[in-house]
């Protein structure tokens, strides 16, 4: 009976843990169909589909979703294709200052983004550097580059080294290995990486806010109008961005089953 009571308090844990962390995004999804008559947007007043047609209303909520995806689609990319080599560097070959590269890894992930924002702002003041989206850029690809490298320095490292000997007793290159043996045997890391770069750079805020300058992201212009209250546009933007990245995680967790 301890033993039935234990498990069904741990079940009940769980549950209220995930409803939780799942209120606030109900919440979102619930209020992008608030039919909103004032200022505020806190306090439900009827049903309405009237945002999802009015989505693009606001041109400068628009201008800064924009803005954050252009950036966030940028660094991913980038992140992605630098993240990949230093992941393969790392997991596949020994040299000198390997040990070193690790910790550097390792303490980008552990950094606070507070200290991130402030050394790039300084960075950049030092260097007269204008800010903008060029900076912003920069400053996701720098930090969203460790969980990238992280990732698929985890995947090389299970991969058996055996394919890529039998690829070139068989005559291929080394071009040729990586691109038919090697990537396709590392994508789901890659992959994992990528999305969690772009997820990374989609929602920051500390950072962005130190390197900006004048232009304004999503998450900047949401904390920007609080104070005169936030349109429902923008839980109708947080519920299709959401939307997508389910799908995305769903379409890839099929993709891996099937190839399983």
């Amino acid at each position: 009976m301890t033993g039935k009571l234990g498990d069904r308090l741990l079940h009940g844990y769980t549950w209220l843990i995930i409803a939780w962390l799942t209120a606030p995004i109900i919440v979102m999804i619930m209020f992008g169909f608030n039919d909103k008559q004032s200022k505020s947007n806190t306090s439900w007043q009827g049903f309405t589909f009237r945002w999802y047609g009015e989505l693009f209303a606001d041109s400068s909520l628009t201008g800064a979703l924009v803005n954050s995806l252009q950036v966030a689609v940028v660094s991913t990319v980038l992140t992605t294709v630098i993240g990949t080599a230093l992941g393969l560097a790392l997991g596949r070959h020994r040299f000198r200052g390997r040990g070193v590269s690790n910790f550097l890894v390792f303490a980008a992930i552990s950094t606070p983004e507070l200290v991130m924002g402030a050394s790039l702002l300084s960075l950049f003041v030092s260097g007269n550097t204008p800010r903008g989206l060029a900076t912003i850029t920069i400053a996701h690809v720098l930090f969203s580059l460790s969980f990238v490298v992280v990732t698929v320095r985890a995947r090389v490292v299970g991969l058996d080294p055996s394919l890529e000997e039998a690829a070139r007793d068989l005559g291929a290159g080394t071009w040729t290995t990586f691109r038919l043996v090697t990537l396709p045997a590392i994508m789901p890391g890659v992959l994992a990486g990528a999305l969690l770069a772009f997820a990374l750079s989609i929602d920051d805020y500390v950072v962005t806010s130190f390197v900006n300058g004048n232009q304004l992201t999503f998450p900047l212009w949401i904390m920007g109008s609080v104070k005169v209250g936030i349109p429902p546009q923008v839980n109708v933007m947080g519920t299709l961005i959401f939307g997508i990245g389910v799908a995305i995680a769903i379409a890839n967790a099929v993709a891996s089953r099937r190839r399983a």
